[in-house]
């Protein structure tokens, strides 16, 4: 479940990037076995929607009048992607359980880089900062997707026949 509760804090400072992600490695069969993602999430419209999405929401986090991530519709879409992305890491017995836990963790994960990137504002400015936020959310997104794939990979080979 940690790599449900990393990638939904992930879905908190950039919504969009984890989407783009699980779409574009559904669409590539590169989720781990036995992932709890949508059947959709592989189709190449989805993988093409999510990386148009991420881009679009990376170019707006850069102007001065977005409005803030912990608005009412900002922290829900970073909810509901943290629970698609949680399921999409973790077994499909689990997917409800890593959807909450995701879910979960794209709210604190929004608030907490919300504050962290007000103050990080003040003294940077808000394009730098952006940039930075940028790296680091797509960074987290695929490294855990990696862990992910890694984890499930051990499990399937150990498993009792």
């Amino acid at each position: 479940m940690l790599h449900a509760i990393l990638i939904g804090a992930a879905a908190g400072m950039r919504s969009m990037t984890p989407l783009a992600a699980i779409a574009g490695a559904a669409w590539r069969g590169q989720l781990p076995h036995g992932h709890g993602a949508p059947h959709w999430a592989g189709h190449p419209l989805a993988a093409a929607a999510g990386l148009a999405l991420a881009a679009a929401e990376s170019a707006g986090d850069k102007w001065r009048g977005a409005p803030d991530r912990v608005t009412p519709p900002g922290i829900a879409a970073r909810i509901a992607v943290g629970a698609l992305a949680g399921a999409a890491v973790s077994p499909r017995d689990r997917r409800a359980r890593a959807a909450l836990i995701g879910a979960a963790g794209a709210i604190a994960g929004g608030y907490l880089s919300w504050r962290a990137r007000l103050a990080a504002i003040a003294r940077w400015g808000q394009v730098p900062t952006g940039f930075v936020e940028d790296g680091v959310a797509a960074a987290a997104t695929a490294g855990i997707l990696d862990q992910a794939r890694r984890r499930a990979r051990r499990r399937a080979e150990t498993a009792i026949p």
